[in-house]
């Protein structure tokens, strides 16, 4: 018998949002996860929030909806308050009750803004990763390094003289964003500078690249599951900020007395395997012997240890590659230096959050709604590609 398609109208729900969403739905072990960092980040919250004046978006789900922001790709602040207003599994993640309205998209932002320049984005992945180091499932001894490019917000056209000589505003074309041709003429970061972000610097990966506003953004992992240690974003001005990064992140990332770093080739100078020798670190560097002499020589690489760091040092990419992908930052948003590393800095926490596997299925009534205590597996599922390594590096000490 056919159903009769009737708006039924109905003004009252008895069922609670949580239990709309799958018992093994992958939110479930962040939100959990989530949950007990931000318990841990409450008097940070105290300490930035006035006891005075009338109440603001409470941070814990101001942290929650920029997770949410992150790990679906949204593009922005306004598409994320839409998506809030109408979806039910967003609704339950941050908190929201189905009657609760959501926050202009404004109000939101500079909320965030604040929040994130009390340094909270980097106390969130400390941590998180003080959760995964409590589970035994990170290393304290064996590391790896690297950067990347971050494209900034602003144009190239923005990009000119610091003295103002050679206004380009008045291309052909006429109106606001008029025709400009920059071939032929000298561009360089001593000369010039961005109107629209002056932080940013005129900057190209490699020889055949084109060069574009950028920022660098460094990190340290742990090879054991490839977890983000510590993250941090530097001006884009040469290569030579990739190695200082690295000593600094080493410098602040909890381990033992003694410990491995792999990296490529670009680490592979005498100025860098020194400043982690002092530390008690040893480069497992890649050589780079491309008319010119390695830093380090037979002493270092002879060890096993350094072919199994050359091939788990790739897992760095991973986080970068989720980054740019997946949250959408392959160009960032915000502009100055400081905004862009915390935004990045915040990411790199979102994507170790990101490696939480789905909860194993209970029965509806083991939940006790929202509050339900799921108690996953913390950072257990290595991507196929990190299995494929560990085979390789398996193999490889098989045959010593």
């Amino acid at each position: 018998m056919r159903g009769d398609n009737v708006d039924p109208g109905a003004m009252f729900s008895y069922v609670r949002p949580a239990q709309r969403v799958p018992q093994d739905h992958p939110l479930r072990a962040i939100k959990a996860m989530t949950d007990r960092v931000l318990q841990a980040l409450s008097p940070e919250f105290d300490r930035l929030y006035s006891r005075l004046g009338r109440p603001s978006i409470p941070p814990e789900r101001l942290l929650r909806a920029s997770l949410i922001q992150y790990l679906y790709g949204i593009r922005s602040e306004r598409l994320l308050m839409e998506q809030l207003d109408y979806n039910l599994l967003f609704r339950w993640f941050v908190g929201l009750e189905m009657d609760d309205p959501v926050w202009d998209a404004s109000s939101f932002s500079k909320n965030r803004e604040r929040l994130l320049a009390g340094d909270i984005g980097r106390r969130f992945l400390e941590e998180t990763v003080a959760q995964a180091k409590e589970a035994g499932l990170t290393s304290d001894e064996h590391f790896s390094v690297d950067g990347t490019v971050l494209e900034a917000w602003a144009s190239h056209k923005s990009f000119q003289k610091k003295d103002g000589s050679d206004d380009e505003r008045g291309g052909s074309g006429g109106g606001r964003n008029p025709h400009v041709d920059f071939r032929g003429k000298e561009r360089k970061n001593d000369t010039h500078r961005s109107t629209t972000d002056p932080d940013a610097r005129m900057y190209t990966k490699g020889n055949h690249q084109g060069a574009k506003l950028s920022y660098l953004g460094h990190i340290v992992i742990e090879n054991r599951n490839g977890l983000v240690m510590g993250a941090e974003v530097t001006f884009a001005d040469g290569s030579h900020r990739e190695r200082e990064a690295a000593v600094r992140l080493l410098a602040d990332t909890p381990r033992r007395t003694e410990a491995t770093v792999g990296a490529d080739k670009n680490y592979d100078t005498v100025g860098f395997v020194e400043a982690t020798r002092e530390q008690r670190v040893t480069p497992h560097v890649a050589q780079n012997t491309t008319k010119r002499r390695s830093a380090i020589d037979g002493r270092t690489t002879r060890h096993a240890g350094y072919a199994a760091s050359q091939i788990l040092r790739k897992l760095v990419e991973h986080p970068f590659g989720w980054l740019k992908s997946a949250a959408g930052l392959w160009q960032v948003k915000v502009r100055g230096r400081d905004r862009v590393d915390m935004t990045f800095t915040f990411g790199m926490a979102v994507s170790v959050a990101s490696e939480q596997p789905a909860p194993t299925p209970q029965p509806l009534n083991a939940l006790s709604g929202a509050d339900a205590d799921v108690k996953p597996a913390f950072f257990s599922n290595l991507l196929a590609e990190n299995r494929r390594r560990w085979r390789e590096l398996c193999a490889l000490f098989d045959g010593l």
